[in-house]
């Protein structure tokens, strides 16, 4: 019994102190925001470069994260070829993913190349960041972000093999893996239920 009441008390404290490590987690993804820098327009490639090489050199790697040229694949037919061309989006702009306080925002603006923020409220003032839905509007242009996976079947659910060698058979899925895009389903086989490996697009739900 004693042992019980010596031990909540260090249960307790280990739930608080791990309670702050999530926190503190959830809020530095929340700083993470998208912003768009104003360049001479052909100069964006370099700016980026410039950019870059600053942050790595000034130890900023943990406050500017990615620095992007919107670009979007063109196709032209030129003397009966199909050729693909890569475009900027936006010329004469950069996106840049940063954690926006002092020292960040003088590493950008500083950066040999970069004429300003776009959104800034004044002289002096830090700028606006991009709406998340501009942002994912652009990063899937670009086709760096694809949406995400819609998946209709749960563990549990009763599914159908419609391609590969188990095609037919039936089976129960017993785990999903969203990252590989592949589900572990049982399927009887011979009378014993085998676990198999199978991809999304081989399996609908019964």
């Amino acid at each position: 019994m004693s042992d019980d009441v010596e031990l909540e008390p260090a249960v307790a404290e280990a739930a608080e102190s791990s309670a702050p490590v999530a926190v503190a987690a959830k809020a530095k993804d929340d700083r993470k925001k998208w912003y768009v820098i104003h360049t001479y327009s052909g100069y964006e490639n370099k700016v980026k470069a410039n950019l870059e090489r600053r942050i790595h050199s000034m130890a900023m790697t943990d406050k500017i994260f990615r620095v992007l040229v919107p670009m979007e694949d063109e196709v032209e037919f030129k003397d009966g070829k199909r050729k693909i061309t890569p475009k900027k989006v936006f010329p004469g702009y950069v996106l840049v993913e940063m954690d926006m306080d002092d020292a960040s925002w003088y590493v950008v603006r500083n950066t040999s190349g970069v004429t300003g923020f776009v959104g800034s409220p004044g002289s002096g003032e830090k700028p606006v960041p991009l709406q998340d839905k501009e942002v994912k509007t652009i990063l899937k242009q670009m086709g760096i972000e694809t949406p995400k996976l819609k998946i209709d079947f749960a563990k549990g659910d009763r599914v159908k093999v419609t391609s590969g060698p188990f095609f037919d058979f039936t089976g129960i899925v017993d785990e999903i893996q969203p990252e590989k895009e592949k589900v572990r389903a049982l399927i009887s086989i011979f009378g014993r239920e085998t676990p198999v490996e199978l991809e999304f697009y081989q399996i609908e739900k019964v």
